[in-house]
């Protein structure tokens, strides 16, 4: 059996939703922030930051694009996300890299922008050049969706999930509808999915 360590609102969110779509029995354990790094999970989320899969196995995979790389390979029948040798598997991993890479990296810059300057007056320019950032990758991400319907393979996977995730964290994402109408479009038919729907409840990744 899988284990998920993870809190709400973290990238978990994709993660246990791959879980949940492929069927795989996991056990969720919610790591609450402490001032202090705990030692036991140190051992397996050296970065001390959650999401964390344990495999059945017992080895522990960091990294929520990796986790949901390999989950669509270790359940190729559910529809995550196309295994090697399928169609539209270069579009899959080119768009969960360019996010994992890009956007989540601006996300946290700005949420988390004085781990990323030393000088205190600075902070809010760190948060301005990601908003900037996440923006313009934001965009690229809607032009990939002109005359689409999923970002990869003609389908839904993993990185459409992936998606929503990034642009409900975006600080301003109440002007999606209008700044990005193709990530729009898709983000709602994947809001209005009831297993997401009910994930949201926990995650509160965006206001019904």
């Amino acid at each position: 059996m899988y284990k998920l360590y993870t809190r709400p609102g973290s990238g978990g969110f994709v993660v246990e939703a791959s879980l949940k779509i492929a069927g795989a029995p996991f056990d969720l354990i919610d790591v609450k922030k402490t001032p202090d790094p705990v030692p036991d999970f140190l051992a397996i989320s050296p970065m001390n930051q959650v999401p964390v899969l344990v495999l059945p196995d017992g080895h522990a995979v960091t990294e929520t694009a990796a986790m949901c790389i390999l989950l669509a390979e270790r359940h190729p029948g559910a529809g995550l996300g196309p295994v090697a040798g399928e169609a539209g598997r270069a579009d899959f991993l080119r768009w969960m890299a360019f996010m994992a890479a890009a956007l989540y990296p601006a996300d946290l810059r700005y949420f988390y922008a004085h781990r990323y300057t030393t000088d205190a007056g600075g902070i809010e320019a760190v948060k301005q050049a990601a908003l900037a950032e996440m923006d313009r990758e934001i965009g690229i991400l809607d032009r990939a969706l002109e005359g689409r319907d999923w970002l990869a393979a003609g389908r839904r996977t993993l990185a459409d999930l992936y998606m929503l995730m990034l642009v409900c964290w975006h600080p301003e994402a109440a002007k999606a509808p209008a700044a990005w109408p193709n990530v729009e479009r898709v983000s709602a038919a994947l809001r209005a999915d009831p297993l997401l729907a009910e994930l949201n409840v926990r995650h509160e990744m965006w206001v019904d």
